[in-house]
């Protein structure tokens, strides 16, 4: 880092605030200069006054796009928060209406949850915030922080078992569910098997990355299990065609098995034998966006879609507004 924040206000201009803010989220001057109404020039100068005020880059070249500096993303939460306290007590709501918003807001989570909920969340920006766009990455890319993940997103969608450090908000709930080929021959999954016997099968399973936990890790960590893993993946959709036609056993959440057995797959589908492992599925984001109007809003068209999109085999959706919750791990 190449620079920081100065001591004291002195000489400070706090009409770049926003501007700062808006740059380090967009990472893009033109897309910046939109959403505060302001030309390309204007932010160009912003840019280049904020940058010799931090004498730090921000954003630096990065393939066909920007990406943030070290000392950026540092700043970027700082940014947000303070923004959000300075409306708080100027008692001021941004202006925001869906209709004529152009922000890019940049998603993480698996392709299960991808899969079930983008096509209704597409459809609904399409008729209520057509020019709002979103930018999907995979949770389990690179070896990043839990942190990190948040500052890379706007929203992480991830189930309360990974213990993210920000805020979430519960979309859905449903339950991990065992599944193996039906022609493998399994003495451990019979219907009187125990706990232990599911440490005794090889595993197919999916990996996070450092400092997240599935929440199939976490109930089997807390029931002092190791599983056997002989194939990782990044993501639970492949992982009915990886059992099928071996021994491996895999846990899934139901609705990834059941998708895989209406689109004619052939699986077992057994309760694991470790008893009932639930799954909240939530909306995490960092708390410094807690008061944001814009990312409030889509938090709040997650929640529609994901009632929406509820699964017939899924525990039940969280009736009424989901509250904000604050992690406990």
């Amino acid at each position: 880092m190449s620079g920081g924040p100065p001591n004291g206000l002195g000489g400070a201009d706090l009409n770049l605030l926003l501007p700062l803010q808006v740059l380090l989220e967009e990472r893009n001057v033109t897309r910046a200069g939109r959403r505060l109404s302001l030309s390309q020039p204007a932010m160009s100068a912003a840019l280049a006054r904020l940058r010799r005020r931090f004498d730090d880059e921000l954003l630096v070249k990065a393939g066909r796009g920007y990406e943030l500096t070290p000392f950026a993303r540092e700043l970027l939460p700082r940014v947000q928060h303070t923004v959000g306290l300075l409306a708080v007590a100027l008692d001021v709501e941004s202006a925001f209406d869906p209709r004529t918003c152009d922000r890019v807001f940049r998603v993480a989570t698996t392709d299960d949850v991808e899969v079930r909920l983008l096509p209704g969340l597409f459809d609904l920006l399409r008729r209520e915030a057509p020019g709002v766009r979103v930018v999907v990455s995979p949770l389990a890319a690179g070896e990043r922080t839990p942190q990190r993940i948040l500052d890379d997103a706007d929203v992480v969608l991830a189930p309360a078992e990974v213990g993210l450090p920000g805020l979430r908000r519960p979309l859905w709930r449903e339950e991990m569910v065992l599944i193996a080929d039906p022609d493998a021959d399994h003495p451990a999954l019979a219907e009187d098997a125990s706990a232990a016997t599911l440490a005794e099968l090889v595993h197919a399973g999916v990996s996070l990355g450092p400092g997240l936990l599935t929440a199939e890790e976490r109930a089997l960590g807390e029931a002092g299990l190791d599983r056997r893993l002989r194939v990782t993946a990044a993501g639970y959709l492949a992982l009915p065609h990886v059992v099928t036609g071996t021994d491996l056993v895999a846990l899934v959440p139901r609705s990834v098995a059941e998708r895989h057995a209406a689109e004619g797959g052939r699986l077992r589908i057994l309760p694991p034998p470790t008893g009932p492992i639930p799954l909240t599925m939530c909306c995490w984001f960092d708390r410094s966006r807690a008061h944001d109007p814009q990312d409030r809003w889509f938090h709040d068209c997650l929640e529609r879609v994901a009632r929406a999109q509820a699964a017939p085999s899924a525990s039940g959706n969280i009736e009424g507004r989901a509250p904000v919750i604050h992690p406990t791990t």
